[in-house]
């Protein structure tokens, strides 16, 4: 069978990222799958796992907004910026109060330079930052631009700050952590993360692991899946014609006026083009200067699943 969608999946903690998309290729039978956006073993919350064709929609997911609560623990640094580390330094974090923290917040939202934490995936002449880490080996890193959209406090019991971080691609909540105690001056590090929102996914809406090994053994997995463009509900849409399909499926442009929206776009407008029996047959590229839309992407005729 042809299968392509999308499951929004709470992990639970001491799971891989790998280990659930593993178990979905094995209880689902689809060789393709993938997910958008990895989760820490020790994290919880939403992760999106996309199935046949849906995984060509992976990178375009892997740019949406995320949302995380994080419970950060002042006073303790670690090796690995969380809780499964190894203490590296203690301080007294009683003469930090909630105000300080509010303020100490500020100072990064917006485009902020991060440094990657050594335990992370990141590649350094080829090889994992981690495994130089597990070596005691440090290595250079430079800064990247991540963007923090929104920072808020959700509570402060001391030593914990409970904090609401809605950030873009790329960002380590736990390298924020860690930021976060130096500039306090206390140090610290990330106690607890949950993903709450990918994109359009939210951790209300996500599924358990139990919840879906029992949807498999009842056979009714398939409920469970959302719709390939379902993670890009922002983008603008057009229906094609059947011989606009057509040419489409044969990797031919379309003139921008044939196509509502036929104007008011920019260069390289990305748009999802439908077929008229509302199946999701392409992704297209708007190229101002040819005054064409150009297909990046291409789907098979039963890309759409069946909503739940």
């Amino acid at each position: 069978m042809d299968i392509s969608g999308i499951f929004n999946i709470d992990k639970p903690a001491g799971r891989t990222s790998f280990q659930v998309v593993s178990l979905v290729r094995r209880l689902s039978g689809v060789r393709r799958v993938g997910h958008a956006g990895t989760l820490d073993p020790s994290a919880t919350g939403v992760l999106v796992v996309c199935l046949g064709q849906a995984t060509r929609l992976i990178e375009y997911m892997m740019e949406t907004t995320k949302v995380y609560r994080a419970e950060v623990r002042l006073g303790i640094t670690t090796d690995t910026l969380d809780a499964t580390g190894t203490p590296l330094s203690q301080a007294d974090p009683s003469n930090v109060d909630r105000r300080q923290v509010e303020e100490a917040l500020t100072a990064f939202v917006g485009e902020i330079d991060q440094v990657p934490p050594m335990f992370s995936a990141l590649k350094h002449d080829g090889e994992p930052l981690y495994r130089y880490a597990r070596a005691q080996r440090q290595v250079e890193r430079q800064a990247r631009r991540v963007t923090i959209h929104r920072l808020h406090l959700l509570a402060f019991r001391p030593p914990l700050a409970t904090i609401e971080v809605e950030c873009g691609k790329g960002t380590y909540i736990r390298a924020l952590a860690h930021d976060l105690g130096q500039q306090l001056g206390c140090g610290a590090h990330l106690a607890a993360l949950a993903r709450l929102k990918v994109g359009p996914f939210t951790l209300d809406d996500a599924c358990s692991l139990p919840q879906l090994e029992a949807a498999f053994q009842e056979d009714r997995w398939q409920s469970l899946l959302h719709p390939a463009d379902a993670a890009l509900p922002s983008w603008p849409a057009v229906t094609l014609s059947e011989p606009q399909e057509t040419a489409v499926r044969f990797g031919q442009c379309l003139a921008a006026d044939s196509l509502e929206p036929a104007q008011a776009v920019e260069n390289d407008q990305l748009c999802r083009a439908y077929s008229p029996r509302g199946q999701l047959i392409a992704i297209l590229r708007y190229d101002a200067a040819a005054l064409l839309w150009r297909p990046v992407k291409v789907f098979a005729a039963a890309e759409r699943a069946q909503e739940p």
